[in-house]
């Protein structure tokens, strides 16, 4: 029996759209005039460019880029997009409320000199402020975990709560009081239906919140329940995840401070690894000098958290303890507390190197993988793709990625659970983060260009068996 070619399951109108949008992102000619065009829809208060508002510019964009990264406006929309993607053979999604805000330099360097200085709101102020900020984001995330079933991630961005958050977050204070019980319930509603929340990562200039704050929900809710109603909810030890993005030189640092804590206090660390998205705004000191340094890194932390060994970049941090028996040490014991993890990545040769520990059996760590909707497909087409004992046929770009993970021939020791990233929401809500992910496609260019070279060679394929050449 034959196997065919991972990207097969895709329906023909992604395969275009996905072609087409790759063809733009990967051509300095055409990407730079579309990101002109996005960073001034995404950023305009011009009824006309407001997508949700001008319904002409809004269908364009909606049949477009917004098909193409994002889950849909409606619940009906979401859940059939859901859906769509487990039949493909997706263990889950991840999905996430497209609101938030993306700070220019000099937005993020006022909001911390200044964020002191503001007086405290108190009284109708306040209670006008939560309405306005707080209240719709809490309920866009609620609603969000309830489209997720048991099983799927739901990512939380605190910056969309306004700017009451953001200037606790960059001044590292405790969440306001309507944000706290606003997470509260939130945690509570995903651990019962037994979803997982990812604290997504953000600029730097609140990051540091970001962190005190994973810590914080880590200790309150990743130990095993005996109250909840979902079973699956019940055995899980990690509800809550923190996104540690490995572009920044100081990543080791926190992932061992975290792994510390969590040894020191006895919850479970859930963490999404990934290289980073706010390459245009974080200052450019504290990220990798080279792409070369960000992969190691990436590449390091994912070895080491799999086998649970202090290894790699975590190496220096690794407690005097092990360092003083690690010759008497059985070698195979895992010297790290218990991880949770997800490797968000868009690179076949991390996967590549992650499926090897897995399939040496040398992992200690429950692991996922995870690509956004609408990029790299084949690098999640070729995950969760059967694999077979005879001859595949397959495009030369596939063929790369299935050999390089690991996967060309022979059966996997066990099926890699994959998951697509989702955002939902109106199309303007999104502008934002399409804007990033065009931003992403401009900064891995050889990436992208691999994904429409995919793409081209998959409707190649389909062409050629239409009129029976293949």
């Amino acid at each position: 029996m034959v196997a065919k070619p991972p990207l097969s399951i895709l329906p023909l109108p992604n395969i275009l759209r996905s072609l087409a949008v790759t063809t733009i992102s990967s051509s300095p000619l055409l990407l730079t005039p579309s990101l002109a065009i996005m960073r001034l829809l995404a950023n305009s208060n011009n009824a006309l460019l407001n997508p949700d508002r001008n319904p002409l510019l809004g269908a364009f964009i909606k049949s477009t880029f917004y098909a193409q990264f994002c889950a849909g406006e409606t619940a009906a929309e979401v859940r059939g997009t859901i859906a769509r993607l487990k039949g493909l053979g997706f263990s889950g999604v991840i999905l996430c409320y497209a609101k938030e805000v993306v700070m220019t330099a000099s937005e993020a360097n006022d909001l911390t000199s200044r964020g002191a200085a503001a007086a405290p709101l108190e009284g109708e102020a306040l209670d006008e402020l939560v309405k306005r900020e707080i209240g719709p984001w809490a309920e866009g995330s609620l609603e969000t975990v309830r489209l997720a079933s048991e099983g799927d991630y739901v990512a939380l961005k605190f910056s969309g709560a306004g700017q009451q958050t953001l200037r606790a977050l960059s001044e590292r204070l405790p969440p306001p009081a309507a944000l706290a019980t606003a997470m509260d319930e939130i945690c509570t509603l995903a651990a019962a239906r037994g979803v997982r929340l990812f604290l997504d990562a953000e600029q730097q200039a609140v990051q540091h919140g970001i962190d005190d704050w994973t810590l914080m929900y880590m200790r309150k809710y990743n130990k095993p329940s005996t109250s909840s109603r979902s079973a699956a909810a019940a055995a899980a030890k990690a509800v809550i995840y923190g996104t540690y993005q490995t572009y920044l030189k100081a990543s080791p640092a926190v992932v061992a401070a975290h792994l510390h804590a969590a040894e020191r206090e006895g919850f479970t660390l859930g963490l999404k690894l990934v290289r980073g998205a706010y390459l245009g705004s974080d200052p450019r000191h504290l990220i990798h000098d080279t792409k070369a340094d960000t992969d190691a890194c990436f590449d390091g932390i994912a070895e080491a958290l799999l086998q649970r060994k202090w290894t790699g970049p975590l190496a220096a941090f690794a407690p005097p303890s092990i360092h003083k028996d690690k010759n008497e040490a059985d070698a195979s014991a895992p010297t790290m507390p218990p991880v949770e993890m997800v490797l968000a990545s868009h690179s076949a040769d991390s996967v590549r190197k992650a499926r090897a520990v897995l399939d040496a059996g040398l992992a200690r760590t429950e692991v996922a993988f995870a690509q956004l909707q609408g990029m790299a497909d084949e690098v999640s087409c070729a995950i969760i793709a059967p694999t077979t004992t005879t001859t595949t046929t397959t495009t030369s770009s596939e063929s790369k990625a299935l050999t390089g993970m690991g996967m060309g021939t022979g059966m996997l020791s066990s099926k890699p659970k994959a998951y697509k990233y989702l955002v939902w929401g109106s199309t303007g809500e999104c502008m934002k983060y399409l804007l990033r992910r065009a931003h992403e496609n401009r900064d891995a260019v050889q990436r992208t260009r691999d994904g429409r070279d995919a793409m081209r060679a998959e409707l190649v394929r389909r062409v050629k068996a239409f009129f029976g050449l293949a």
